[in-house]
């Protein structure tokens, strides 16, 4: 893949770690982050030894603080107008850099380590699994700048926290600390900031160590629970678990192995 300055990818022990790279602005986005993420994504479809991604941010003041705004009021063109037929276009355009990670195969976990706000947290929204230290922060502030969230933002959070929480957040643009957001059901786990990554690597090794098939086959089936009807899911969960399925009698032994002990 292409080197990006604004986002470094690594691979260990089959997990893919993403650091969005621009501390010095708290890692907000701009054009070049979001190219770096869209290298990123298309990168890690291409590596089928990949089994987990982790995105977090660089430092420990932030994950993403949102939309790099000094950029944008300089004139910097971050949703590409110049080459999209239109606003609406261009919007697609880089919602769909977001979308690349909600529909990669593989886990995408969230580790959030500070500020988590606008189309950062829109970021965090679009991964699978949400991890934050004791110092996040997030927040959905668009109408105060004169819009609404607009990279995936409206509907990722309706489903995650319901509609009636997602309405309050998103027309205050309110802030809210990891502790609220654990409770409300918008991240996973909170951990102390020193120990943040420690506990997220667990958590990819122990996914990674799963049968890539049925961890790929339960995200797919997962997706389409909160995408489709329930008669439809349970459809594909079906077709899903007939096409993955281990050797059932030897996982059963290993279960039964375990529970011993």
């Amino acid at each position: 893949m292409a080197k990006s300055k604004a986002v470094l990818v690594k691979v260990q022990d089959k997990v893919a770690t993403i650091t969005l790279n621009r501390p010095e602005v708290r890692n907000a986005v701009n054009v070049e982050l979001l190219e770096g993420l869209r290298a990123a994504a298309e990168h890690i479809l291409s590596e089928p030894e990949i089994r987990v991604v982790i995105i977090t941010g660089a430092g420990d003041r932030a994950f993403c603080a949102g939309l790099d705004l000094k950029a944008a009021m300089s004139g910097e063109d971050i949703l590409a107008t110049r080459v999209a037929r239109s606003e609406f276009e261009a919007l697609q355009m880089g919602g769909q850099i977001y979308a690349n990670f909600a529909i990669l195969p593989v886990p995408v976990i969230a580790v959030v380590n500070g500020y988590c706000l606008g189309v950062g947290m829109e970021l965090a929204l679009a991964c699978d699994i949400r991890l934050a230290s004791e110092t996040a922060v997030f927040s959905l502030p668009e109408v105060h700048m004169g819009t609404i969230p607009d990279f995936g933002g409206t509907q990722r959070l309706t489903k995650i926290v319901g509609a009636g929480k997602a309405k309050e957040l998103i027309f205050t643009g309110r802030r809210i600390d990891a502790a609220e957001a654990l409770r409300i059901g918008l991240v996973e786990r909170v951990y102390p900031l020193d120990k943040l990554m420690e506990e997220a690597g667990k958590l990819a090794r122990e996914i990674a160590s799963i049968a890539p098939a049925l961890i790929q086959g339960a995200k797919r089936a997962i997706n389409v629970a909160v995408s489709y009807p329930l008669d439809i899911g349970l459809h594909y969960e079906i077709i899903t678990a007939v096409s993955t399925r281990q050797d059932l009698r030897q996982g059963s032994a290993s279960l039964l192995e375990k529970s011993k002990s």
